[in-house]
């Protein structure tokens, strides 16, 4: 009977150790921030007002990859995903630019938002996916940048 009282008690001090330990999807969006910071992508969490007609149900605040523009005339625009391969502006006008679409071919379907401005060219993403995604993402914002 002791011993069973022991276990109890051991069982109770131990518990709260499993509620440290991240998750499956915690720990792969930190192998995921990892290998970004590794290729040379910033990555911040971003508060993000969405447009109501997104109709995807994306985060708040939302994971940003960014690089720095090198241009030295750089446009500036914004892009939504509303659909997989579907990019609008902010006037639901569907990007009809086929330079810009050859590259967002290459996003996954779960990439919300991709912005350029002046300084630095960002991307709204999901964070699921492998690092081949990552590595995809990268190529894009290079390429854009």
């Amino acid at each position: 009977m002791t011993v069973w009282i022991v276990v109890s008690i051991l069982a109770v001090v131990l518990s709260p150790l499993a509620w440290l330990r991240p998750s499956r999807g915690q720990s792969g969006r930190m192998n995921l921030r990892m290998e970004a910071r590794r290729i040379g992508l910033a990555m911040q969490l971003a508060p993000q007002e969405w447009p109501h007609w997104l109709g995807q149900d994306a985060p708040n605040p939302c994971a940003q990859y960014h690089r720095p523009r090198r241009s030295s005339r750089p446009d500036c625009w914004s892009y939504w995903q509303t659909a997989p391969g579907v990019w609008v502006n902010q006037w639901r006008e569907v990007c009809q630019d086929e330079s810009l679409l050859v590259h967002f071919g290459k996003l996954p379907a779960n990439v919300y938002k991709i912005e350029a401005d002046k300084q630095m060219i960002a991307l709204y993403w999901g964070e699921k996916g492998e690092a081949s995604v990552l590595q995809e993402i990268a190529s894009v914002l290079k390429a854009l940048a």
